[in-house]
């Protein structure tokens, strides 16, 4: 076959990358649906267990917060030593305090044990 280009006004069929005549080998796209679809199954992977510890983390810091707000806004009429453990009750009232007395030694509803560490933040242990 006779390839004639108007741009360059020459026969240019021997500098084609692809054949130009009838007996030229076929051009036949590659199957690419199967990579494609590898590649999609490994990223969503990839991407949901990244979304999955990102959850993760929320949730720990949402917790985090929870514990902090709740022990900030209790009743408390003393300044709270790094390092050591104070439980929260409610009392008679449904209002929250803190105290350094044992849930063995006091008779109020215990909401939980927590430490206060050196960034401040109230961080619940197990009593």
């Amino acid at each position: 076959m006779v390839v004639f280009n108007d741009e360059t006004q020459q026969f240019d069929a021997a500098l084609k990358p692809y054949g130009t005549s009838a007996s030229s080998p076929v051009i036949k796209p590659l199957n690419t649906a199967s990579w494609k679809n590898d590649g999609i199954q490994r990223v969503n992977k990839q991407l949901k267990s990244e979304f999955e510890e990102v959850k993760k983390q929320y949730e720990n810091l949402l917790q985090k917060f929870q514990y902090n707000d709740l022990v900030y806004n209790a009743k408390f009429s003393f300044e709270p030593n790094v390092g050591e453990v104070y439980h929260l009750y409610y009392n008679k009232k449904e209002e929250t305090f803190l105290s350094i007395i044992s849930p063995e030694q006091c008779n109020f509803k215990h909401l939980g044990s927590f430490r206060l560490n050196s960034d401040k933040m109230w961080e619940k242990v197990e009593a």
